[in-house]
């Protein structure tokens, strides 16, 4: 097991420049040959690029295909003989936390796919019969089954909140098609007999909207107000991001999906054992439920200023038995990090290719 791990603060407020300092930036943090400067050999650039947060506010024409039980819809950047990155958003976001990183990487040469999850924006189910089944373990091969349409056999994994969850998951269960990952907030891999055990009241707090959303009320709630809940999930999970109104109307308009408040709905009531899933997945749950061990090179990431329910990186560094590293993002990052700090997460995606 080769296992490194930091906590040393990046600070986006003193370091927006990761070009010619790259190599020393990587060496300091992780003291591994696996760094950004290792990586020139390969013809990769030293690092990400400068670029301030909302840079960009589009990506070019999306991309429709079927895969699985989906008609995926996604964005995609980069030369596709590059090496493969998949970007997985949570919730209640999209593909616009991704809108600065994908061409960051895609300018270091990498394919980038960044697809709406089940439930969001122009993802659509291929049968009005199938359950609308919020399942992580369900996402997660939405994901496979998007590699294997795409036919990307291999990839590097990368996410925060749902997608987080949902990188970690395929990292875990489907190592031979992960190349590496990168997970904001670490190690999220649950399952509903965990989900069943009471926590302290201050972090039940925290939890507000999964027990709104456990009452028909708040499914009712949820479907008539979706855009002010998510407004106030985004202020709540991020307190020091200030997104203006554009910002957040891009990324509301993914949340009108047809299959959105049903696939949410679905997800948190099944984390607390209040809905039924699928049998095919039993077996995928039965796995996650022990708590895999993720044997890929990985990097987990998180804002010093994250205001939404997530776990101490001091309890999920052993869950990662390759190589590893954690990074702490300072200068007011929040939940939604590949947003608020683009930078930092694109350069981890290129740091943890070279491990």
């Amino acid at each position: 097991m080769d296992t490194i791990t930091t906590s040393e603060p990046i600070n986006l407020q003193r370091r927006r420049f990761f070009g010619a300092a790259a190599g020393a930036v990587a060496a300091a943090q992780f003291i591994t040959t696996g760094s950004a400067a290792a990586q020139s050999s390969t013809g990769k650039p030293d690092g990400a690029a400068a670029i301030k947060p909302g840079t960009n506010t589009s990506f070019a024409a999306l991309k429709q295909i079927d895969a699985g039980l989906l008609n995926v819809g996604y964005a995609e950047a980069g030369p596709a003989d590059g090496p493969a990155v998949i970007l997985l958003h949570g919730w209640p976001y999209d593909i616009y936390s991704f809108v600065d990183v994908a061409p960051l990487l895609a300018s270091a040469g990498y394919h980038v796919i960044v697809p709406y999850l089940r439930g969001y924006g122009t993802t659509r189910f291929l049968s009005s019969d199938t359950f609308r089944n919020g399942q992580p373990s369900a996402i997660a091969v939405d994901a496979i089954a998007l590699m294997d349409a795409l036919k990307i056999e291999k990839a590097i994994v990368a996410g925060f909140d749902w997608g987080a969850r949902t990188a970690d998951i395929m990292a875990a269960l489907w190592p031979e098609r992960c190349k590496a990952l990168v997970s904001v907030s670490g190690y999220l891999i649950g399952s509903q007999e965990a989900g069943k055990m009471p926590l302290p009241p201050k972090a039940e707090l925290q939890w507000w909207y999964q027990f709104y959303f456990a009452t028909e009320r708040g499914r009712a709630g949820y479907e008539k107000y979706r855009h002010d809940f998510a407004k106030l999930i985004w202020q709540i999970a991020s307190p020091k991001w200030a997104f203006d109104d554009a910002t957040f109307d891009r990324s509301a308009a993914a949340l009108d999906n047809p299959d959105h408040v049903g696939i949410t709905i679905h997800n948190y009531r099944w984390r607390q054992g209040l809905a039924e899933g699928e049998t095919k997945y039993d077996d995928l749950e039965k796995r996650l439920a022990a708590s895999p061990v993720i044997a890929v090179p990985t990097i987990t990431l998180e804002g010093d200023a994250n205001g939404a329910p997530h776990p101490e990186p001091s309890s999920y560094a052993k869950k990662f038995s390759g190589r590893y590293a954690h990074r702490l993002i300072t200068g007011g990052i929040g939940h939604n990090l590949p947003q608020e700090a683009p930078q930092a997460f694109a350069q981890a995606v290129i740091d943890v290719a070279g491990y």
